[in-house]
């Protein structure tokens, strides 16, 4: 595939995740061969290979980073799990660390950051923090950057597949708690929209809500229609959420990061950027979930 000359160098991390997927898909469509940063290159479909420059980076190591960016005019960036990491709120920190450095030493132009909603409180949302602190870090670099606030994502079903299908729904946030729920893809295709887009610059912060905000009783009950049988949702407590992490192996540090979210965010929190057409995005759980669970 041959490029014009004033074709931009864009990085992409994450690129198998459900949202870096969607981003490197909409690049190579649109002309553009990304390089993609991988731990492991083995996971990249071999099929996107000839369309894609590949480079093997750990992100947590700025170094790495630094020297795989060099020549970058955009940054797609993701903070990944920083499963080695006792506490996840400093893992997302030490990998926004090396973004921010990465910017700043190869004067990358422009960043487009997946974040959270709940992250412009800047403390007290359990790991979320850790996305609060990467912002930061690429705020202080002075250079474009999008903070994409994104909802609760429809994929964290995924890993409660088995127990939706044997009928209930079990979560530690209130079941009447309406919030923003949203497809990874449609997040992959905001995202792919404003790395290749130069009608804007700043700092600019934009939410991801999906369609429609939701509670976890409207979510059990989205669910059960797809499958044709009730599914009940079950609010667990804090005691009872945190007992279930650890039986499931987690140390003390991932358990309070991951019940610090719902413990943070479902009693008095507004999100800084309200639903309107900016931030909704049309992919409802029930036409994510139709093929899923049928």
């Amino acid at each position: 595939m041959e490029l014009g000359e004033d074709a931009k160098k864009i990085v992409v991390t994450t690129p198998v995740g459900h949202v870096g997927a969607r981003v490197v898909q909409l690049l190579v469509q649109a002309g553009v061969r990304p390089t993609v940063l991988m731990r492991d290159p083995g996971r990249l479909d071999s099929a996107m290979g000839e369309f894609v420059d590949v480079v093997r980076v750990d992100q947590g190591d700025a170094d790495a980073v630094v020297r795989a960016t060099v020549g970058a005019d955009r940054l797609f960036w993701v903070d990944p799990p920083a499963l080695v990491d006792g506490d996840p709120v400093a893992g997302f920190a030490r990998m926004g660390a090396s973004a921010a450095r990465a910017v700043a030493e190869n004067g990358i132009g422009a960043t487009v950051f997946v974040s959270s909603v709940g992250a412009e409180k800047r403390g007290g949302a359990g790991e979320i923090d850790g996305l609060a602190r990467t912002e930061e870090l690429l705020d202080e670099t002075g250079a474009n950057v999008v903070h994409l606030r994104c909802g609760y994502f429809f994929t964290n079903l995924l890993s409660q597949l088995d127990e939706i299908r044997a009928g209930t729904l079990s979560t530690p946030w209130p079941l009447d708690h309406a919030m923003a729920w949203v497809d990874p893809r449609d997040i992959g295709e905001v995202a792919a929209a404003r790395l290749l887009s130069d009608a804007w610059s700043g700092r600019v912060v934009q939410a991801v809500h999906g369609p429609q905000d939701l509670t976890f009783a409207q979510v059990a009950e989205i669910l059960g229609r797809q499958m044709s049988r009730e599914v009940t949702p079950i609010r667990l407590v804090d005691k009872e959420f945190r007992e279930m992490l650890r039986s499931a192996g987690l140390g003390q540090g991932r358990i309070d990061a991951i019940a610090g979210m719902s413990a943070g965010l479902s009693t008095g929190f507004v999100a800084e950027n309200q639903r309107m057409v900016l931030t909704t995005t049309p992919t409802t759980l029930a036409a994510w979930a139709s093929g899923l669970l049928r």
